[in-house]
């Protein structure tokens, strides 16, 4: 008999060898139309691929992760075979499924336009409605290669030789088209659904190398019912009005150029707003205990070396040799530079923690296609913070860490923040006992502070384990920001130490702690999550004060002045045009709050308010408005 082990721990047994359909519709009709896949003892597995041996089995639908990872890359395939079928010349190359869709290269002489695009589609559906069974086989590498050479696909021709010769090879047939992979895949082109909408088409290097030839890659999304496709175009509607590299042009915060590839030329109104990040992380850092530096953005090579950075990083860093032949590296992270300044003097148990922040300018080479905006740039600033104490400390300071990163998260409008705790990789350094403490001591965290966490298992950094803090937006995106992590190695390999009570010499423990992570990425990110609208007390220019009439001009200039001298970023708007054209004008801008002044104002030295998004509008006396909006402004109050 064999024995099929479910994940309920359930045993079913047969008499000869079975699918995963087969257990599918021994379960239950409805989960054999669900399903799409098997999971055989921790491998994916075709439905149809016989299972001839006792196993464990997890039976995959088509709404679960693995199951819409494999919608995708089905709708890949059929993506290649509609291309194919259309313009039969097109070489094929690689398309995987990928975060929220899937992509196929190709190589053609004449680009893909849009109408190519809809053509494509159209096809995609064709295929789909002719229910092609998609089949399994098996081919020696050489006949493989042979094959797709004789056919005209020099590049998968290419991929397969580059196997080992000893290897067999899957292939997955579906209709007249042919495609190596390794599977597993749906059982017929139908299943895969209507689900899908092609989105867009860029340029791509063949296997990624600049050096070699540039084909077309088409993107498209697809997910497991009309309702998902349907909520995720209307996401991708919201992102695109939301873009902040968009809102940077409207509100004049930002702009970026060729000759400064990842770095941003920060307008007078954007530099207001990184300014106020900074300045309320600075006066919550304070308030948390935390002491201030700033170290070198230019380092010698040889601290990077002692560090592990050049080991680990060194693709990523920016180095220079000086005429007297020293080589010089800009600093890509700010921890190096913050045990430089631990270890100055001697430091006793009872000074621990010892607790270090700074604005640090970092550089990182990106390759130039991963640059977006303010979401990947090659210079930032960095809100870190390190730790250091004993390992008695970590649970302690790690609570302390998590509220506050919570707390300004929340004071930005993020309410719904996802924690991941990762642990060790396999790559890693430390004593395994050492890692026992520290994962202890920060899942200890976590429960102490009665904070949700989802395991991360493996992906923790090689020095020690980590927590991630990801927020979640306002139109649902996902945003990996903040981070904690305790680190077991560089205080040892840079010879920070303390005087410990029995007056030995200890390493400490070092917390790296960022809550923004790069105040570039964040504030793109903020822009966008209150789509431009931002707070009243973050906003560049917080109240613009309309002239409606030029008798008017005198008293908005004194507006004005009380407003900036109450800390206020405030202007006026003395053109002569229509109050209606300057309103619409500002409120464009994303200016928060408009004074509209006329000659009634003047005489009753009052002001009437409009806020942006409203068509309602107050009056109040200028006394009365100037004290609620301070009132508003020190509260650091979000926007409703």
């Amino acid at each position: 008999m064999l024995k099929i082990t479910l994940p309920d721990g359930s045993i079913r047994q047969f008499e000869s060898a079975v699918s995963g359909a087969d257990v599918a519709a021994s379960i239950g009709a409805g989960l054999a139309k669900a399903a799409v896949a098997v999971r055989v003892n921790g491998d994916l597995w075709d439905l149809g691929r016989t299972i001839e041996e006792d196993s464990k089995l997890e039976i995959l639908t088509r709404d679960s992760d693995d199951g819409l990872e494999l919608l995708r890359h089905d709708a890949a395939h059929i993506l290649a075979e509609a291309v194919k079928e259309l313009w039969p010349d097109t070489q094929v190359t690689i398309g995987p499924a990928i975060e929220n869709g899937f992509y196929y290269d190709f190589a053609r002489d004449e680009a893909f336009t849009d109408t190519d695009l809809e053509a494509i589609e159209a096809r995609m559906q064709k295929i789909v409605d002719r229910d092609e069974p998609i089949k399994r086989e098996v081919w020696e590498r050489d006949k493989a290669a042979e094959f797709f050479r004789g056919i005209g696909e020099a590049y998968k021709a290419e991929i397969i030789e580059s196997i080992p010769s000893e290897e067999d090879l899957t292939l997955y047939r579906q209709g007249n088209f042919i495609d190596l992979c390794r599977g597993p895949h749906l059982t017929s082109t139908g299943k895969l659904g209507k689900a899908f909408k092609l989105t867009h088409v860029s340029g791509a290097y063949w296997r990624g190398d600049s050096n070699n030839e540039m084909l077309q890659r088409i993107y498209g999304t697809a997910w497991a019912n009309d309702k998902q496709l349907r909520q995720y175009l209307h996401m991708l509607e919201e992102a695109e009005k939301r873009d902040h590299r968009r809102l940077g042009r409207i509100m004049d915060l930002f702009h970026f150029q060729e000759e400064a590839p990842g770095a941003v030329f920060w307008h007078p109104k954007g530099w207001s707003l990184f300014q106020s990040l900074i300045g309320y992380m600075r006066e919550m850092q304070n308030a948390a205990g935390y002491q201030e530096i700033n170290t070198p953005e230019v380092m010698s090579r040889s601290l990077w070396e002692a560090s592990g950075h050049v080991e680990t990083f060194g693709d990523n860093m920016y180095t220079t040799q000086t005429a007297d032949g020293r080589i010089y590296a800009i600093k890509p992270m700010n921890c190096p530079g913050h045990v430089q300044v631990f270890k100055q003097g001697i430091t006793s148990y009872r000074d621990l923690p010892v607790r270090l922040a700074e604005f640090g300018k970092c550089h990182r080479y990106e390759p130039s296609g991963a640059l977006h905006g303010m979401m990947r740039v090659r210079a930032f600033t960095q809100d870190d913070a390190h730790v250091f104490c004993t390992a008695e400390q970590i649970t302690e300071e790690s609570i302390a860490i998590c509220d506050l990163i919570l707390k300004i998260y929340k004071s930005f409008g993020f309410d719904d923040v996802r924690i991941k705790f990762a642990d060790r990789p396999e790559v890693r350094v430390g004593e395994d006992a050492v890692w026992d403490q520290a994962e202890a001591a920060l899942v200890k965290a976590l429960q102490a502070a009665n904070l949700e966490y989802t395991h991360n298992p493996g992906e923790g950094a090689f020095y020690g384990p980590k927590l991630e803090f990801i927020l979640r937006d306002a139109i649902g995106r996902d945003w990996q920001c903040g981070t904690l992590q305790v680190d077991l190695n560089m205080p040892g390999r840079l010879g920070a130490t303390y005087v410990a009570e029995d007056g030995n010499k200890h390493f400490p423990v070092m917390l790296h702690r960022a809550i923004f992570g790069s105040l570039e990425r964040f504030m793109g990110i903020l822009i966008e999550h209150h789509a431009g609208n931002l707070p009243l007390w973050l906003a560049p220019v917080q109240i613009k004060v309309l002239t409606i009439t030029s008798d008017a001009d005198d008293y908005a200039t004194e507006v004005v002045q009380k407003l900036r001298q109450l800390g206020i970023r405030a202007e006026a708007d003395l053109r002569n045009e229509k109050i209606s054209y300057k309103v619409r004008e500002h409120s464009v801008a994303k200016v928060p709050v408009q004074f509209a002044v006329g000659q009634r104002e003047v005489e009753n030295r009052s002001v009437a308010i409009r806020r942006i998004g409203s068509k309602k509008q107050e009056v109040m006396s200028l006394e009365d408005a100037v004290s609620a909006l301070t009132s508003e402004i020190s509260s650091r109050g979000i926007n409703p």
